[in-house]
């Protein structure tokens, strides 16, 4: 590659024996030549504007566009003339995680696709989980995603029922399951197969139960078990693999979210205040 051009791959784990791989590619003259992928892809469009050859046409993608490309299907890739490269977030999901909220892999009819609100949602998660091995939160995130995605903008499928019956006492059985867990949580696709749910209806229950995600509420969780350990004067890094944090980067990230300060700022206030 030249200079300015990388393609840097990333590895989501999405519980026992499942994996997803993540790419956040910046071109500025290559150009790819006809391939297809054996998985769905699935893109963003972060930076410039891209030609892909798909299907007998040429379309463009620029910011924020969602990119879908079916398996098996030949497409290209190059910089648009004019343009100084493009960037790009893109995920490769196997048909079994397109089927967590529908029965079988849906058909998509368009190459390029415009929806900002999904397109937000998709980018923020593919960097995140790009920053953090965190089983849990990828499979929150990605089925959840992909369900919408084959919702909005699939066809050729039958949805699964949004509705589940016994909705709040699934949620609260699985909150109590992570909170005696917390450092090793058990994955979704375990709590839900035991409760003969997708992790899609799972997850359906869960917000609707306690208005976010599973990964989101262990989470928080988390962060005030934290503030104790932090309050009795221990170090953040010390602190981040006691809660169940990947590291103290994750700790980091979640206790700014939840408290509005960095852990290593909180325990300095609280015992400079004699707390």
């Amino acid at each position: 590659m030249g200079v300015g051009e990388r393609a840097d791959w990333a590895l989501a784990c999405l519980g026992p024996g499942q994996s997803l791989h993540l790419l956040h590619a910046r071109f500025e003259r290559h150009e790819f030549a006809p391939h297809a992928h054996e998985e769905l892809t699935v893109g963003v469009t972060v930076g410039g504007e891209e030609i892909i050859d798909y299907r007998g046409e040429r379309v463009r993608s620029g910011v924020g566009s969602i990119v879908v490309l079916m398996p098996d299907e030949a497409h290209t890739g190059r910089p648009a003339s004019g343009c100084e490269g493009y960037a790009y977030r893109s995920m490769y999901p196997k048909a079994a995680l397109l089927s967590e909220g529908s029965v079988g892999l849906p058909f998509f009819r368009d190459a390029v696709i415009d929806d900002p609100e999904l397109s937000l949602a998709l980018r923020t998660a593919h960097t995140e989980l790009s920053l953090t091995d965190d089983p849990l939160e990828a499979e929150s995130r990605i089925p959840w995603l992909l369900t919408a995605l084959a919702r909005r903008h699939g066809s050729g499928v039958l949805c699964v029922p949004d509705r589940v019956v016994g909705a709040r006492g699934i949620a609260v059985g699985v909150r109590d399951r992570l909170v005696e867990a917390v450092v090793e949580p058990p994955s979704l696709a375990e709590l839900a197969a035991e409760l003969g749910l997708s992790r899609y209806q799972l997850l359906r229950a869960f917000r609707d139960t306690f208005g976010m995600p599973p990964y989101a509420w262990l989470a928080q969780h988390r962060v005030m078990r934290a503030r104790t350990l932090l309050e009795a004067g221990q170090k953040p890094a010390e602190v981040a693999g006691l809660v169940g944090f990947a590291d103290q980067a994750h700790l980091t990230r979640w206790f700014r979210r939840v408290t509005g300060a960095t852990p290593a700022a909180y325990r300095n206030s609280v015992q400079d205040s004699g707390g």
